[in-house]
């Protein structure tokens, strides 16, 4: 909920001056510029490869010190920091918002089950207790899940937003709830943990695909809840989408769409990561049928994360529905991928490795330069692409790297086409 203190004066002066730094950033004409590209790029007429940074995992490193104490401004400086911190640091392709977003707060306990992580001290990683272990005593204890929107929540955060900002930065609804959890052999290490998950395909085969059935079915029910709470909202512009890149386009909403939005009016995203450890033949099995049900619940796809996407490719995840663009990890063959994308309409969503920005100081510019013309020469003449950059935790007091590696792809994705 809203905090229901007064924000003191100067905090709100200075968040309205960072509200107008942000509307006079999005409306340089580079804004608009970098919109038509992603136009073109997502509908597979790209000029270049666009060239993106994640800031999310480094964001302490740019932002500066927080000047807001009252707990509204402070959440409210750090979601305009965010954007104004990283176009001022390295200058991407992402387009900065001419609006302040407020994500409907949606959650449910998956499948009835209370699940619980163990956070290390002093970083990101975490470690799933499982809630069951094998899947003879896991399945009975689930139960549809009772999905929640705090919907008093966003609208109070929506009202205080909007008397501190609306004149101007419009205040929008977005949908972020859907860019991670539409992935279901997440919730099956959720449930059971990886190592489990991976001896109840073998031990438990059938149970399994139970297992599986009930986690998709889930899934489904809950796009079709948000469908009939009206909490859809259209993804086709300056919208997060995979795991990085941005949604432009102009191919959706959908046929038949008349203002109430659906899940096939939406790009969607989906991801297997925990499945690496298997055979390409037991993702065909116990994997791919369930995705390929998902997939056709959205109007384009983004498919993948870290995992590498290439020994399923043949067997199963060529034939995914919609798939307009797929992860291309650092541990994924990038030449057999871009093979095999060669003259189709899946954008390759490269994932340079992050070693070179993220695990010292100095930047071996030799090296990545090197490292990233591999990539284009592998892709050069075949197919689409674009540049991700992720999971990049610290940058070790250097913050110039992540501007000069930016220029250093742009230069390189300028001439991938030609």
């Amino acid at each position: 909920m809203v905090p229901d203190s007064v924000i003191p004066a100067a905090e709100k002066e200075y968040l309205r001056e960072l509200a107008k730094k942000l509307l006079d950033y999005a409306n340089l004409p580079v804004m608009a510029e970098r919109k038509r590209l992603w136009y073109l790029h997502n509908r597979l007429e790209g000029e270049r490869p666009m060239v993106v940074m994640e800031e999310i995992t480094f964001i302490g490193d740019i932002l500066p010190p927080p000047r807001c104490g009252h707990p509204l401004a402070a959440r409210v400086e750090r979601q305009l920091l965010q954007p104004i911190a990283a176009y001022e640091a390295f200058d991407d392709d992402k387009v900065l918002p001419d609006f302040f977003a407020v994500n409907y707060p949606i959650g449910a306990e998956f499948l009835g089950q209370k699940q619980k992580h163990v956070h290390a001290s002093g970083g990101p990683g975490f470690h799933i207790e499982p809630v069951f272990e094998t899947l003879e005593d896991g399945l009975p204890l689930l139960r549809p899940s009772e999905y929640r929107c705090d919907t008093a929540g966003l609208e109070a955060y929506e009202q205080a937003a909007g008397d501190l900002l609306g004149d101007i930065l419009p205040v929008v609804r977005k949908n972020a709830f859907n860019d991670w959890f539409i992935t279901p052999t997440a919730h099956v290490v959720n449930l059971m943990g990886m190592e489990n998950m991976y001896c109840a395909m073998m031990a438990e085969a059938e149970s399994f695909h139970r297992l599986m059935r009930l986690v998709t079915d889930d899934l489904k029910r809950c796009l079709r809840w948000q469908e009939e709470q009206g909490l859809l909202i259209l993804n086709n512009g300056n919208d997060y989408m995979g795991s990085g890149s941005f949604c432009f386009s102009d191919e959706l909403p959908a046929a038949g769409f008349s203002g109430l939005v659906r899940s096939r009016d939406l790009w969607g995203h989906i991801n297997s990561q925990e499945s690496i450890g298997i055979s390409p033949e037991q993702f065909a099995e116990f994997i791919y049928p369930y995705y390929e049900e998902l997939a056709r619940e959205y109007g384009l796809v983004y498919y993948g994360c870290c995992e590498p996407v290439h020994a399923y490719w043949d067997g199963s995840l060529g034939r995914l529905p919609n798939l307009r663009k797929i992860s291309i990890s650092p541990w994924c063959d990038e030449e057999a991928m871009a093979e095999r994308l060669a003259g189709g309409r899946v954008i390759y969503s490269r994932k340079p490795s992050p070693n070179f920005i993220g695990i010292k100081a100095e930047f071996d510019e030799a090296a990545f330069t090197a490292y990233m013309q591999k990539t284009a020469a592998a892709v050069r003449g075949r197919c689409r692409a674009e540049f991700i950059f992720r999971d990049i935790y610290s940058l070790h007091g250097n913050l110039a790297k992540t501007r000069r590696a930016v220029e250093i792809t742009r230069h390189i994705a300028e001439g991938m086409y030609r």
